[in-house]
């Protein structure tokens, strides 16, 4: 009998859709053996998620996406931890500036693109937003929802990539902090 793993999905802790909860119950539904919930620059879901694999008896792996930006080009890269210590006290207080740094670029997105004439975009965002992160995600679905776009492709095409109204670019973790 085969395994199934998904060591790589995220929760409404940052920019998933569903709760961690109701995340570990769908991929159970969906014949998941093992889970690693792996959501960005935040561990907030994790231990219900991990309670909830082991009230159905499915593998659970405590993981992280971690932003990072590489070397000299400042591309935005994400590692993929798993087998994290949750409790790491190092751990936390690099996450923490990680979502120091969303928070303040989730405010800087909705300034950009007031100027720009699109209003309410951070509260709208940070609406649809139902953990500690407001992700670029979540304006992507505000602006699809507000008919500024038609899909999720066309916000990130006209409004959140490099010289577009509402693109900040990332000052994330060096490659050695997120390692």
């Amino acid at each position: 009998m085969s395994q199934i793993y998904d060591l790589h999905c995220h929760s409404t802790a940052s920019d998933g859709s569903l709760p961690p909860v109701e995340l570990v119950r769908r991929a159970h539904e969906k014949g998941v053996n093992v889970l690693a919930l792996t959501d960005h620059d935040v561990t907030d879901g994790l231990q219900e998620a991990a309670t909830t694999a082991a009230e159905l008896g499915m593998g659970f792996v405590p993981g992280i996406e971690i932003s990072v930006t590489w070397s000299s080009s400042n591309q935005t890269v994400h590692i993929v931890g798993l087998h994290i210590d949750m409790a790491s006290e190092e751990l936390q207080q690099g996450l923490e500036k990680l979502r120091e740094f969303r928070n303040w670029r989730a405010e800087e997105i909705g300034r950009r693109l007031e100027k720009k004439g699109i209003s309410g975009a951070y509260v709208g965002a940070s609406d649809l937003a139902k953990g500690a992160i407001i992700s670029r995600t979540h304006f992507a679905r505000f602006l699809v929802e507000e008919g500024y776009a038609k899909d999720m492709r066309d916000v990130f095409k006209n409004y959140l990539i490099k010289n577009k109204p509402g693109y900040v670019s990332g000052k994330w973790a060096s490659l050695e902090e997120a390692v």
